[in-house]
């Protein structure tokens, strides 16, 4: 900790405002906790801090895990000093109190002994509970570290990891927008009341829960509570203390390669131009990191609009039509910038003499691998559920327009306009430094472009729910004839500019490399 203070000027001003930052926390959090012992209302309290426990002590788990952490003082650094087991992860457990996180922790929690000095017996049961809060919190944090020293040691594991984590986030997000819309003022102590009964008999809330239970009379919930708390602490340190033995003898978990036998997709695919560059495709969309984080995404972006449409109002019959031509829309979109994933391994397909077309199509594979599958399945579904069978051709016919649509437009913009793109063999979260603004722009113009193009399909389906039945006849029309003339009028300009601006694709390769 000390040592920290010697480095540059400017991890030196990054720790002083950490440390600033920690203290202001500080006395906002114990503020409110004094000032909570006031508060005539102890059910509130109680309800406040179990929820809001509960959040800190995820938060100590969850963080180092998702995202790894650089330990200082990983075990395994002291695995050359003959230092038993046990005294090791005693003495590194006590090292985890030294920290800005862990000391803001303990302040905050004996904070919580002056809340519930109501009552003598509450007061020494919350004195007990945050003991154990802080030593549970810091040993989820040496834990998750541990797991994650191991098990993300590789660049793969820390991609998934740090996809997995995102993820999460990402669907986190629409019960945070559910929660904007409680009314706090009528129904907000309701809403917590509800979270913060189930979270009181878990490991995250229940050390939290036990002195408010005390303070509200009800010493059998609270001793029961505090058993729980002092059984996860003790796993815990059963967890901790194995892991620092296994990290002691083995050695630092090193990235093996894998072998594959046989062509894979290049054997199960005809010969040709076009299908060895679609195996070569579906072979990175399968291997590649930049390609599966961002597919993993795509059945993410509808949650996000669904919950939006309903907080607006819209009903839910209606709101089930959505999701499966957005999720069509993004694969189709998918391989707009596809060409800059190549980098400067696209000379192969210019010096080869491949033709535009053969390129155009061979790329298209993965997002038609995928899509079929996706519009045959979904169309069911999304059908089912709105309850009646009629709008099937149509919802089928919308979401295949949107995506050939899509895959013709791509076909024109990812040679047209290729913008800088994560380079291969680069974390799939790196973004390269001279994307500028013209990859938002390149993004917004042909996201909006497919839209544009599969609008009177997308009207000729609304007309038909809401005026006429007879425009859903219509609207599978519109799709046939609007789709495979955006397909085959963008696969063929797409081929003619591939084939006339070779020069400048390596350039734009070469400048980006």
């Amino acid at each position: 900790m000390g040592n920290a203070f010697r480095r540059s000027p400017w991890q030196v001003f990054g720790l002083v405002l950490g440390l600033l930052y920690g203290a202001a926390t500080t006395v906002i959090v114990v503020g409110a906790l004094v000032a909570a012992r006031s508060a005539p209302d102890v059910a509130a309290v109680h309800t406040v801090l179990v929820v809001v426990g509960s959040i800190v002590v995820l938060g100590f788990l969850l963080l180092p895990l998702l995202f790894g952490v650089d330990d200082t003082l990983e075990p395994r650094r002291f695995a050359l000093f003959g230092i038993p087991t046990r005294p090791l992860a005693i003495g590194l457990l006590l090292s985890g109190l030294i920290g800005i996180p862990a000391v803001v922790l303990a302040l905050c929690t004996l904070a919580t002994v002056i809340t519930w000095s109501r009552d003598a017996g509450a007061a020494i049961l919350a004195l007990v509970c945050a003991a154990v809060v802080v030593l549970t919190c810091v040993l989820a944090s040496r834990v998750s570290t541990a797991l994650a020293a191991s098990f993300l040691a590789t660049r793969r594991s820390r991609e998934a990891g740090g996809a997995i984590g995102i993820l999460l986030l990402v669907l986190l997000a629409p019960m945070i927008l559910l929660l904007l819309t409680v009314d706090w003022g009528r129904d907000g102590l309701a809403t917590l009341g509800g979270f913060a009964g189930w979270l009181a008999w878990t490991p995250l809330g229940a050390a939290w829960s036990a002195p408010g239970a005390a303070a509200e009379g009800r010493w059998g919930v609270a001793l029961l509570q505090l058993l729980i708390s002092v059984v996860v602490l003790a796993l815990l340190w059963f967890a901790w203390e194995a892991l620092v033995a296994r990290v002691l003898r083995t050695p630092i978990r090193e990235a093996h390669t894998k072998d594959y036998g046989g062509l894979g997709w290049f054997a199960r695919l005809p010969g040709g131009p076009t299908a060895a560059i679609a195996a070569r495709s579906i072979t990175y969309w399968g291997r590649d990191a930049r390609y599966w984080v961002s597919l993993m995404m795509v059945p993410v972006i509808p949650v996000f609009v669904i919950v939006a449409l309903v907080l607006a109002g819209l009903p839910i019959h209606w709101v089930v039509l959505v999701p499966l031509p957005l999720v069509c829309l993004f694969i189709g979109w998918a391989t707009h910038n596809d060409l800059a994933y190549d980098s400067t391994a696209v000379w192969l397909h210019l010096v080869s003499g491949t033709r535009g077309v053969a390129d155009r199509l061979g790329r298209m594979f993965p997002s038609v691998l995928i899509g079929i599958p996706v519009i045959a399945v979904g169309s069911v579904v999304t059908t089912a559920v709105f309850g009646d069978w009629a709008v099937l051709p149509s919802v089928a016919a919308l979401s295949g327009a949107i995506l050939v649509i899509g895959l013709g437009l791509s076909s024109v913009s990812s040679v047209l306009f290729p913008y800088p793109a994560t380079k291969p063999g680069d974390s799939a979260f790196s973004q390269p430094q001279n994307s500028g603004a013209f990859a938002a722009l390149a993004q917004f113009f042909s996201i909006f472009a497919i839209i544009l193009l599969s609008s009177p399909v997308l009207v000729f389906l609304v007309l038909g729910l809401t005026v006429n039945p007879f425009w859903l006849g219509i609207a599978p029309i519109a799709a046939v004839l609007i789709g495979f003339a955006a397909f085959f009028g963008g696969t063929w300009l797409g081929a003619r500019t591939f084939d006339r601006r070779g020069p400048e694709i390596m350039a734009f390769a070469n400048r980006n490399d």
